[in-house]
């Protein structure tokens, strides 16, 4: 077995582990936009040690965000609150993902948001 595989399903297991904890943290629905559907953990940094402060629980709408470039704005207004998690996956993630879109009131929440200075300069 090559050993980035296997350095892979550990991490994935490692992952698995904060399962509960996060969906407990997380009330059972998205840390974004609050639904209910097809739930599951996302790594905001997955270079990084599993942990629960890099994890959130998010929907498949949420999920399918994080690989658009361009998002529907009228999408992205349901994230909007999740700027104002202490979990930096979920504040921090849900603004990467605002940022692409360049409507004047994703600056805004993003520049009034409780995340840190430099990630918010690095964003705007």
């Amino acid at each position: 077995m090559a050993k980035g595989a296997q350095q892979n399903r550990e991490h994935q297991a490692a992952v698995q582990l904060f399962g509960k904890t996060v969906s407990k943290r997380a009330g059972f629905r998205c840390e974004w936009c609050e639904g209910d559907q097809e739930l599951r953990l996302w790594e905001y940094q997955p270079d990084r040690e599993p942990g629960e402060e890099n994890l959130a629980l998010l929907c498949s709408s949420c999920r399918e965000l994080v690989g658009t470039k361009n998002p529907d704005p009228r999408r992205l207004r349901s994230l909007r609150n999740a700027l104002w998690s202490q979990i930096p996956a979920v504040a921090e993630g849900a603004a990467v993902v605002l940022a692409r879109c360049k409507e004047p009131w994703v600056r805004e929440a993003i520049e009034e948001s409780f995340i840190d200075e430099g990630m918010k300069e690095r964003l705007l």
